[in-house]
């Protein structure tokens, strides 16, 4: 059984040209980035998620490697809060499969504690 993190977004407006650039260069800036390449990354839907208010909707497959599963995680979630930054006025839903991913505004997409130095190292008495 595999866990997914999803995102999307959506607004009446379409998104504007200057948007639609900024969302391009957060995917190849993510992308250039990533840290696995055997591991599924950021993923947009074509043409978001079809429904006409989605202006932009993926999901990223975790991995099946506990000690990749965080850093992987960080790194989207990451770069889905720099989405939701360039793409304002819309309403957003990022859940972990049926686990809503609480927004801040200082750190963006995060659970409490995963972006601490080494929050697996708390999980070696379990």
């Amino acid at each position: 059984m595999s866990v997914s993190l999803y995102y999307s977004a959506r607004r009446t407006a379409p998104p504007t040209d200057a948007e639609k650039a900024a969302v391009e260069r957060i995917v190849a800036a993510h992308r250039s980035s990533f840290p696995y390449e055997d591991e599924e990354s950021l993923y947009l839907y074509e043409g978001g998620g079809g429904e006409p208010s989605e202006i932009v909707a993926g999901s990223t497959k975790m991995p099946f490697e506990p000690d990749r599963v965080l850093p992987v995680l960080n790194h989207v979630l990451g770069f889905v809060s720099e989405l939701r930054r360039a793409l304002s006025g819309a309403e957003w839903h990022v859940h972990l499969d049926d686990l809503d991913v609480p927004w801040g505004e200082t750190d963006g997409y995060a659970f409490p504690g995963m972006r601490d130095a080494d929050p697996a190292a708390e999980l070696d008495g379990f």
